[in-house]
C-alpha cells in the first residue's frame, strides 16, 4: 500500500455516523484504486463499473467490521480481491482452448512467441495480451490471481500474503502448479494448430 495514501479513517467514521457526503467522498477516494485492482485481475470483457459498484456495496455493508488496525485502503483492497476471485469462480472456464478459437491476431501472437522481436507493435501486444488472457482463463481462480499478482504486477510473495491472507507456501505452490498448467495448455494449443497453407 502506498505510504503516502491519505488517512481515510475520518471519512470512515463519518460514513458510520450516516454522513452521505462522506460516503460520496469515500467513493471518490477509493474509485481509482478499485478500478486498478479490477483491471489487473479480471479479463477485459468484465464490466469494470458494475464490479466496482458491487465492491462498493460490500464495503459499505461491511464497513462496521473495519477495525482500523490497517489502512482503510488495504482493507478495501482485500474486499476487492475477494470479490474479483469470487467473480472468477462464478465464470466457469472453458475446458480447452483450440487453435480455431483464436483470432488471426492471437494466432500470430502465438507464432511470435518463438521469435525474439524486442519491440512488438501495439496491435501484436494487444493480441498477445488477449492470448495470455485466454490461457489464464483456463486456470482456477486462485491460480489466475496468483500469477496476475506475481508475474503481471510483480508483487512479492510477502505482498501477496498481506493482500490475500494466504500463507507463503500456498502462494508458491499455487504459482508453481499454475505455471506448469500454462506450459501444458500452451503445448496442447500448439498441438491443435493448423499449419499455414
Amino acid at each position: 500500500m502506498d505510504p503516502e495514501a491519505p488517512d481515510l479513517r475520518p471519512l470512515v467514521d463519518a460514513v458510520r455516523a450516516g454522513d452521505e457526503s462522506a460516503a460520496r467522498s469515500l467513493v471518490e477516494a477509493l474509485h481509482p484504486l478499485l478500478l486498478r485492482i479490477i483491471r489487473l485481475r479480471l479479463p477485459r470483457q468484465e464490466s469494470e463499473e458494475d464490479l466496482a459498484q458491487e465492491i462498493f456495496m460490500k464495503i459499505f455493508q461491511k464497513i462496521d467490521s473495519y477495525r482500523g488496525d490497517v489502512p482503510f485502503q488495504h482493507w478495501t483492497s482485500r474486499v476487492a480481491l475477494t470479490t474479483c476471485l469470487d467473480r472468477l469462480r462464478h465464470h466457469r472456464r472453458r475446458p480447452l482452448l483450440h487453435w480455431g478459437d483464436l483470432t488471426p491476431e492471437e494466432q500470430e501472437a502465438f507464432e511470435n512467441t518463438r521469435l525474439t522481436d524486442p519491440a512488438p507493435d501495439a496491435a501484436r501486444g494487444t493480441a498477445a495480451r488477449d492470448l495470455a488472457g485466454h490461457l489464464l482463463a483456463q486456470l482456477s481462480p486462485a491460480e489466475q490471481l496468483t500469477l496476475r499478482l506475481l508475474d503481471m504486477e510483480e508483487l512479492s510473495v510477502e505482498d501477496i500474503r498481506r493482500q490475500t491472507g494466504w500463507g507463503a507456501s500456498k502462494i508458491k505452490v499455487t504459482a508453481f502448479r499454475a505455471r506448469a498448467k500454462l506450459r501444458c495448455l500452451f503445448q496442447k494449443l500448439e498441438s491443435t494448430r493448423v499449419p499455414a497453407a
